[in-house]
């Protein structure tokens, strides 16, 4: 989901509710404790040097049950990180602590907000010397093939 779809769904909604692909919710008391544009600049294992720029929110369950933030709320801090930080409409990529902090793609099911898993993979599979029927990572076991 790109920034410009949750502006645009933000006005729509009564609540704001993050979702897990397995079912379980972020508790209402969460709190967005920073919204940020962030770059990575890397080489693959092919040697293709690439660069990825995200929006990132990071989604906090602070223990405050007072409060719970609002869907016009959310809509000012992210007007506010445009204004401010200079962020462009681009994907958004969701910061989400579980048992450590997790990396989540971001989904609307049409009432919630879904956290979508991701995953891993290989950007130079042709570099990679592994059959694609067997292809688990570019990487050997003793990372001789990166």
């Amino acid at each position: 989901m790109k920034l410009s779809e949750i502006k645009s769904l933000l006005p729509t909604l009564a609540n704001v509710n993050f979702q897990l692909e397995d079912g379980t919710f972020v508790p209402e008391h969460f709190h967005v404790t920073e919204i940020g544009m962030v770059s990575k600049h890397f080489i693959d294992c092919g040697g293709t040097i690439r660069n990825e720029n995200v929006v990132s929110f990071q989604l906090w369950d602070a223990d405050d049950h007072d409060h719970r933030l609002k869907p016009i709320k959310l809509l000012n801090i992210i007007k506010l990180s445009e204004d401010k930080l200079g962020i462009d409409d681009r994907e958004i990529e969701v910061e989400y602590q579980s048992n450590t902090i997790g990396k989540y793609g971001l989904d609307f099911d049409g009432t919630n907000f879904v956290l979508k898993n991701k995953a891993t993979a290989c950007l130079a599979q042709h570099a990679c010397g592994i059959p694609p029927a067997a292809q688990r990572s570019c990487c050997t076991t003793d990372n001789t093939n990166c």
